[in-house]
């Protein structure tokens, strides 16, 4: 049946014909609005999840940085890692920050996923990015311990997670930069993404064999290696992305 059937049959061009005809259109008009209300509910939830990858990296460097002011001389940033900061009678703090960090980038890493055009095998780069996530639970379920002498020592797994983290968002960006150079979108992120990777790859494994072992030649200096990737490299990465998420679902 068509529209023209469910109106009154009143005589076309009359006054009555008019008025029937712009009550019709109302009504057609009232039902639109629900039928639009699941992208919108989409986009609310792919805006949320942007904003957790905007305050996850930056949270966290907040809170990890005034813990490094409250310690003082005590603590060396240059020489000790981040995770350095579990270790003490306040070592829940940072505990603490990497679950709230982990949960933060997982959800970015749903969103993130959802937000950018599909492709074959485009999961792999968020399931790289959820899994560096992973290393964050790691590295709070078996944090750093000091022992009486104040030493800094890894009770055993610690490590893992901090591979974890470093090597999956390496490689989450080498493979993501694939996938954002088919997204219009996202397109002038690609090349940028692709040389974190690299710096970020580079960084880990420099990590890992020459500044994180104990007596490997860079291990004075393994706590600034590892701010360097951290802050220049993979957390601007993390938050342009959530940024250019966030308005892509606007």
């Amino acid at each position: 049946m068509s529209e023209a059937s469910d109106l009154p049959n009143v005589e076309h061009g009359s006054p009555n014909a008019i008025v029937t005809q712009k009550e019709h259109a109302m009504q057609t008009t009232k039902i639109s609005p629900e039928i639009d209300s699941t992208p919108t509910l989409e986009a609310t939830r792919t805006r949320y999840t942007a904003l957790a990858g905007i305050i996850g990296p930056v949270l966290f460097t907040a809170v990890f940085l005034a813990q490094q002011v409250v310690r003082g001389a005590a603590f060396d940033p240059i020489a000790k890692p981040v995770s350095a900061l579990e270790a003490g009678q306040y070592g829940w703090i940072q505990q603490a920050n990497f679950v709230v960090f982990g949960l933060l980038l997982l959800a970015f890493t749903v969103g993130l996923h959802r937000g950018i055009d599909r492709s074959p095998r485009g999961i792999l780069g968020p399931a790289l990015l959820g899994a560096a996530s992973t290393g964050l639970f790691i590295a709070a379920a078996i944090p750093l311990r000091e022992d009486a002498a104040g030493e800094v020592y890894d009770p055993g797994g610690h490590f893992v997670g901090g591979v974890t983290f470093f090597l999956g968002t390496a490689l989450a960006m080498l493979v993501l930069s694939r996938r954002l150079a088919k997204d219009p979108h996202f397109r002038t992120l690609a090349t940028y993404t692709a040389i974190c990777g690299v710096l970020a790859l580079i960084g880990c494994v420099v990590m890992a064999r020459f500044a994180m072992p104990e007596g490997a030649p860079l291990h004075d200096v393994a706590g600034l290696i590892q701010r360097v990737v951290l802050l220049l490299v993979t957390f601007p990465w993390l938050v342009l992305l959530a940024v250019r998420l966030r308005s892509k679902s606007k």
